[in-house]
């Protein structure tokens, strides 16, 4: 009771309020997400993504070095595929000489201690930019499973630590856990994007990879049909379940900053690690308002991080992870 409480004592230094703070950020917080590229000496800035790059192999394996001497020990790879070695199947998602699987191998030659997570979707690969294979106007959940589960054994036989579907097909975890248990794979794990939203945060990400889908007739014009619904919230539980019922070892809820209330939800009712993707969208309006004038970018940047810790995620992918780290 006021005035024998008063809750200004814990606030009116920087100790006492570092002394009482609940949440904090470290290097071990962060995945950081790489998008690759053909070529040599590649270092391509993605123009709505001011100072995120996309990487040839040999500049990937030094920005992987760097990352580690920051503190940083985990990425997710995805890679930007040449439109000539794209198909409705995304045949090129399982060739053992691929980009992806090159990627992985650098990584770990780089620095072997890496943990390496890898982007399992078809959208890279998909000549109409879906995350799934298109048959008569409709994306095909099952065909699909069975390509991605191919795919998901191709990057554990490259050297993943980790597989992350991100394609919200029905079922693909157990088809990828079911595979990768038969190849003696048991000990890659599964990072599942379990409550990914059919978000219009997404935009420079997909300009990063080319991966938008494709405005054309009898083609599905956008991802509802697997992505979920912004305004349901109770289906992102019932979802997060039965990816782990069917073997995820991580739960992923994206975007992060609008979708907090779903955080908490899973960081109370799952038993396995929940994480958060910081996606390009969110990245982008910092980017762009810090540049106006309008907004300290490096205080809206920590902020809106510790929110998402706060909220429950035992990790964050996010492009501010090294703008985050060096602050820290």
């Amino acid at each position: 009771m006021f005035p024998l409480q008063r809750h200004r004592r814990l606030r009116q230094s920087e100790s006492i309020r570092a002394l009482t703070r609940e949440h904090y950020l470290s290097p071990n917080d962060f995945i950081v997400p790489l998008f690759v590229v053909e070529g040599k000496g590649v270092k391509d800035e993605i123009a709505s993504m001011p100072n995120y790059f996309r990487f040839s192999l040999d500049l990937l394996s030094k920005e992987v070095k760097e990352l580690w001497q920051m503190g940083l020990k985990s990425v997710l790879l995805f890679v930007k595929v040449d439109q000539k070695l794209k198909d409705n199947r995304g045949e090129e998602a399982v060739n053992p000489n691929g980009l992806m699987q090159k990627a992985i191998k650098t990584v770990k030659e780089a620095v072997p201690e890496m943990l390496v997570m890898t982007d399992v979707a078809l959208d890279p690969y998909s000549i109409y930019g879906h995350d799934g294979i298109v048959d008569q106007g409709k994306i095909a959940n099952d065909r699909t499973n069975s390509f991605l589960a191919q795919m998901a054994l191709s990057h554990a036989q490259a050297g993943a630590d980790f597989v992350a579907p991100s394609d919200m097909m029905d079922g693909r975890i157990f088809e990828i856990r079911s595979v990768l248990e038969d190849a003696h794979f048991t000990d890659v794990g599964i990072m599942s994007y379990s409550a990914k939203f059919a978000s219009a945060f997404y935009g420079p990400f997909r300009d990063a990879l080319d991966s938008a889908p494709v405005d054309a007739k009898d083609i599905p014009k956008d991802k509802k049909t697997y992505q979920m619904d912004p305004a349901n919230r109770s289906e992102a539980l019932k979802e997060s379940f039965a990816d782990i019922d069917e073997g995820a070892d991580i739960v992923m809820v994206k975007p992060g900053l609008c979708y907090l209330d779903i955080v908490r939800d899973l960081a109370n009712e799952v038993e396995v690690p929940v994480a958060v993707y910081q996606v390009s969208g969110e990245y982008a309006m910092i980017k762009a308002a810090s540049e106006k004038g309008w907004l300290d970018h490096d205080a809206v940047m920590l902020e809106q991080l510790t929110a998402i810790k706060r909220a429950g995620a035992t990790m964050i992918a996010s492009y501010f992870a090294k703008d985050a780290v060096k602050l820290l």
